[in-house]
């Protein structure tokens, strides 16, 4: 019978990489504790309409990346592409967004059906910022400095690079596609087969190709910024002043427009050019009318996501994850003969609870093995323990030299000395 094997794309996370997940994870609650972040949980299935509402219809996501089915009551559900729109509806549901102020955060698995590359999977995990209620700029800015903090803290902020852009509003942004559809009928027949598609349905997205003759004909395209309204063009100017004076440098980029359709205003990408093709780490933007458009009232939003195994590549990369992280076990315990197997577990609770902080792994089910199985844990300590005269003995290895022998009454107080100096 032939071994069934992990869905392609959909990857299992080893004992040796989640010490790096865990690394990443933890250093993103304390910047997010660090700035008043409250973390929500959310299902990863959700009504279907619920991402064709909030992602748009016509989005690549919706048409042709998504996994969708019915349930046994003929109910169309999706494993949720992105936390976004997860989040606005329990914020909506659980009364969180109205008349209020949020700062909240998310972690967990997403699904997109796509080709799988490098850096990229079918299911993937992103941890997410969501904002509610606050309008200015200065909240903006603050998502962004909370990420370049992250960036510093993990040590590659030297190799991402902060791309900004404005969409203004909803009218703004009308009035330049319908100039930038008119420029590119024009051209038609010299735009590639993605982009001739997406003239139809989302012409903003022509702005991300990465096809050569069509990002030459963008060159003589009408230009976004042109068509902001003045009230963007304020937020916008407030938003790079406040990144001026914090000292975080950023690029424009009038191409800039994010793969989803509720963004308006601020839409921020940090970019690295250290993992080929796959080069955004994290992405997001301004989303003021996506609470109303779910049913909601109207609450300014701004927020976003970044990829955990995209990020755990580039720490990887760049040789930046702390020796410390992979640390080996701290003590392997064992015994040296038959019989006092019951009392060595007993025994290594009370270590546990003498030298809060050490790792302690048993060696269990018998004799055998003993050193090679304490090599392989990488183990700073190694201990053997003994029976004489129904009293324990241990003989304590530091580092593969012998430290001494320490009888049953002090074997605690003997380690515990040891973990400190050491």
């Amino acid at each position: 019978m032939a071994k069934i094997k992990a869905i392609r794309g959909m990857n299992d996370i080893l004992p040796e990489q989640t010490p790096v997940w865990q690394y990443l994870e933890s250093s993103v609650k304390s910047v997010l504790a660090a700035y008043g972040y409250s973390e929500i949980r959310m299902p990863i299935v959700e009504q279907t309409d619920l991402f064709k509402r909030s992602i748009g219809e016509v989005t690549d996501i919706v048409e042709k990346e998504m996994y969708t089915f019915e349930d046994r009551n003929g109910e169309s559900l999706t494993l949720r592409p992105e936390g976004t729109a997860s989040c606005v509806r329990a914020g909506e549901e659980h009364g969180l967004l109205f008349n209020q102020t949020q700062r909240l955060w998310y972690q967990g698995p997403m699904f997109r059906y796509e080709k799988p590359q490098k850096g990229r999977y079918r299911q993937f995990h992103q941890i997410g910022v969501e904002t509610f209620g606050m309008a200015t700029a200065d909240i903006d800015a603050e998502v962004i400095m909370l990420s370049a903090r992250l960036w510093k803290q993990l040590g590659i902020l030297d190799s991402v690079t902060l791309q900004l852009n404005s969409l203004g509003s909803n009218e703004a942004r009308a009035e330049y596609k319908d100039a930038l559809v008119t420029y590119l009928s024009a051209h038609k027949d010299q735009l590639d087969e993605d982009s001739q598609r997406r003239l139809e349905t989302n012409p903003l997205r022509i702005l991300d190709s990465k096809d050569a003759q069509t990002q030459s004909l963008l060159d003589d395209a009408p230009v976004l910024s042109e068509y902001l309204d003045e009230e963007s063009r304020e937020h916008f100017a407030d938003l790079c002043e406040m990144l001026d004076q914090a000292g975080i440098a950023y690029e424009l980029n009038p191409r800039l427009v994010r793969g989803l359709d509720y963004y308006c205003k601020t839409v921020f990408e940090w970019v690295t050019d250290k993992l080929g093709a796959q080069g955004t780490v994290c992405a997001g933007g301004r989303y003021d009318g996506l609470v109303k458009q779910l049913g909601g009232r109207p609450t300014p939003a701004v927020g976003f996501a970044m990829g955990v195994e995209r990020l755990i590549l580039l720490l990887e990369t760049l040789d930046v994850v702390p020796e410390t992280v992979k640390q080996p076990f701290d003590l392997y315990l064992a015994a040296e003969q038959k019989g006092i197997q019951k009392r060595l577990i007993v025994l290594a609770d009370q270590l546990r609870d003498a030298v809060p902080g050490m790792r302690i792994r048993v060696h269990c089910s018998g004799l055998k093995n003993i050193s090679s199985k304490a090599r392989q844990t990488g183990a700073t300590w190694v201990m053997l323990v003994r029976e004489e005269n129904q009293s324990l003995l241990a003989n304590l290895w530091y580092n593969s030299e012998p430290v001494f022998d320490i009888t049953e009454d002090r074997i605690v107080e003997l380690l515990l000395q040891q973990w400190q100096q050491n």
